[in-house]
């Protein structure tokens, strides 16, 4: 889904960002986020993949996931774009208790910081590119369908070659492109 904000030309970066719900109504959900992120200052976005639907991964909970990729020009830094995509989940009821809880829990948006230009990068709150990235097929095939091209700068592979890698190896992950 193409974005109908003004472009931002070339200036800033791109970054890769990554959508998850699995509880409420999971694609209004993404799709609001989207249009949401698109009146943040200092971030124009450029293009949504298609939904995918997934089986949850390493937590148990009845409810399947609802997951999306997107790209946006940013202006921002990785770490206040961070910030803001936070914000963001917690406007549409995403509730943190503790960085453990959070990671193995049903949530009603979750929003990722994939890639961010080519830049590798760790903090204490913020690791680019996602440190699971090549593991998650959740992930690989909306990026894919977006920008398969694109560099994985931690490991110099394209991210159609991690999906592809991956979908040989891992075949308990299942996910399936859905219709917005």
């Amino acid at each position: 889904m193409k974005s109908h904000a003004a472009d931002a030309g070339t200036d800033g970066h791109v970054a890769a960002l990554g959508f998850g719900s699995n509880l409420g109504q999971s694609r209004a959900i993404l799709a609001a986020a989207w249009r949401e992120l698109g009146h943040c200052p200092g971030i124009a976005p450029i293009v949504l993949s298609s939904p995918y639907r997934s089986q949850p991964l390493d937590m148990i909970s009845d409810n399947w996931f609802v997951n999306a990729a997107a790209l946006v020009r940013t202006t921002l830094s990785p770490e206040a774009l961070l910030r803001v995509l936070q914000a963001v989940e917690t406007r549409h009821g995403r509730r943190r208790d503790s960085a453990a809880s959070a990671i193995h829990r049903d949530r009603t948006l979750d929003l990722d910081l994939l890639l961010y230009d080519n830049l590798l990068l760790t903090t204490e709150c913020l690791v680019v590119p996602h440190p699971r990235l090549a593991q998650r097929l959740f992930v690989l095939a909306p990026l894919t369908e977006i920008a398969a091209s694109r560099l994985h700068p931690g490991c110099g592979k394209t991210i159609g070659t991690l999906l592809a890698e991956l979908q040989q190896s891992d075949h308990d992950q299942l996910v399936e492109q859905i219709a917005w």
